[in-house]
This record gives C-alpha cells, structure tokens and sequence, in this order.
C-alpha cells in the first residue's frame, strides 16, 4: 500500500493533491494551522464596529487604513461585511478580482504597503447578491484570515458590518486575540443606542474598546461659515463617558467626503488640509497610541509571482452558486 505524503502546509486544501486521502478532520486541522499561521505576521488587529448601519463606518475604516500606510506602516483591510462589500468602491477597487496560488490568494493592493480583502473580489457583479446564512460565513471569514497571503502586517483593519451578530462574532473567536475595537456612532439618540451595544458586546468577547468615534458631528455652511448641528453633538463623548472608553474624536459632515467615496478617493488624500480629514489624522494617532500603550504593558496579542492552479476558489465558487 502507497504511504500517505505528509501533508503540504503552505498549500491549501483544494489546490493540494493529496486532499482526497484527507479526513474532514484533517482538513479542519490544517485549515486552523494556516490561520494560526497568518495571524502570527499581524501585529495589531481592529475591528470597527457600528450598532447600526448609516453612520459611516466603512468611510472611517476605510480612511483609517489609508492613514496608517501613509504613516508607513504595513496595513491590510479585511471587508467583512459580506451582504454589502464596499470597501472596494470607496478605494477605486470596484473592478478587481482576487486570483488565487497554491500558495493563497492574493489580495488587492491599494498602495504597496496597503492590500485589501473583500467579498466583492469575488462576485460575477455589483448587482450579486450573496444570500447566505452564517455558517457559510464563517467559512469564508476562515478562507479570508487563513488563506490570504497577508503577509507581515502592523495593522489589519476589519470593518464589521451593522450589528452584534453572525460576522464580528465570526471575527472575534478566528482572531482570537483582537487589540481593541473602534465603534463608530452618529451623534443623535437613536444611534447612540445601539452604539452602546457594541461596546458592551466588545466586552462581551473580551475585546478591548479602542475608543467611540462620533461621525457627521456639526457641520460648516458653506455660505456663512455658521456651524450647524445636523445630528446635535456630543452624543458619542456623552456616551463614552458615560460607558468608560476613550472619546476618539469628532469627524464633521463634508459634502466632499461623499464625492471622494464615490469616485474611489480616499477623503484623507484628496483632502488632507480639511477639518474632517485633520479629524481622521488625529483619530489614528490615538489608535495608535491605544495599541502601542497595550504592547509596552504586556497586553499585545501573541505573534508566536507563483504558478496559478486550478482549484483555488473551489470553496467560494461552490458557496456562491
């Protein structure tokens, strides 16, 4: 009888040819072994999170990633919200697809030093809806964390969709140990009650509360220079004061962040000399300092062109027919 080859890690299962002789067992175990081994070359890991949708949470995920790699740092953005991927579309990427090596698949870069995930890489079109529920989720989120060929990352960015439910429970148990998470609120009531739940959801699963961003605070007339509370402010530092987590910072309404997010530019870059984008600046420097405060007391999360093949997606195609 012909011996069973060990099995091959930096391979993935459907691009291995061993994978018939393979338990399910097996498979799952080499699945978390390659997950393990990704997440050992991310430094930080922070999800960004909202109680509801519309208050911005992607614009601030999305520019907060663009910060940090024009900081210098090596960053990737995971966008985990699978019903509605639009991360790509905010960072010009709408046209993009993944491919895949035995190796893994490789992301989309953005900026040399910043690569992007998102299910919207995978879609026949715009107009694809993918309706599934969470376990294949979770499948996927496994694929996108294990599988993808990050690299060494000092920051992986996920941006959560809505909510306390199937996805940042999904993120929260694959990485294990998260930095912290940014909530993102609107400064009206309504918004702020179920920001409120996503800290203490983050409480929940032991992940640390980097801090409440409050998004459309205030805005500027553009005629009389008069300010005008559109959505009231100071909801988001009422509530972080009230909930004990640091108060990131407020970021203004601009018509322009609405036009660059359109047209696939990041609001930081084409704007820098704006309020709303100095708003951002100052908002990564303090998530940077929560992290980097972490690692010096000892808290930092554990860091214990290739031949395509055929096969790579076989898993993601066969959950998206």
């Amino acid at each position: 009888m012909e011996e069973k080859k060990k099995c091959d890690t930096s391979e993935d299962c459907p691009s291995c040819g061993q994978s018939g002789t393979c338990s399910e067992d097996e498979k799952q175990a080499h699945q978390e072994r390659k997950l393990k081994e990704n997440l050992s070359h991310i430094e930080h890991r922070i999800m960004v999170m909202s109680g509801k949708g519309g208050v911005g949470k992607s614009t601030v995920a999305a520019n907060l990633a663009v910060s940090f790699a024009r900081k210098g740092y090596e960053v990737g953005i995971l966008d985990a919200d699978v019903h509605g991927p639009n991360i790509p579309k905010m960072l010009g990427l709408g046209n993009e697809k993944m491919i895949g090596t035995p190796q893994g698949i490789l992301p989309i870069p953005f900026y040399p030093n910043l690569k992007v995930v998102s299910m919207a890489f995978l879609l026949p079109n715009s107009d694809a809806p993918v309706v599934w529920r969470g376990p294949l989720k979770h499948g996927v989120f496994q694929q996108f964390l294990g599988e993808v060929e990050w690299g060494d990352l000092d920051y992986l960015i996920v941006d959560l969709p809505p909510g306390t439910g199937d996805e940042p429970l999904s993120i929260a148990h694959l990485i294990g140990q998260v930095d912290g998470s940014v909530i993102v609120t609107t400064p009206q009531e309504v918004a702020l009650l179920d920001s409120r739940k996503a800290v203490v959801f983050s409480r929940m699963v032991h992940v640390p509360v980097v801090g409440i961003v409050e998004n459309m605070s205030g805005f500027k007339c553009p005629h009389c220079g008069n300010e005008i509370d559109l959505f009231k402010i100071g909801g988001g530092e009422k509530a972080a004061i009230e909930l004990q987590v640091p108060f990131l910072g407020r970021i203004p309404i601009d018509p322009e962040i609405v036009q660059n997010c359109d047209q696939g530019k990041p609001f930081v870059t084409a704007n820098p000399d704006s309020p709303a984008a100095k708003a951002f600046s100052e908002i990564t420097d303090r998530v940077e300092e929560f992290v980097n405060h972490r690692g010096k007391t000892g808290e930092k999360p554990l860091s214990s062109q290739k031949e395509e093949k055929p096969g790579r997606f076989s898993r993601l195609k066969e959950m998206l027919k």
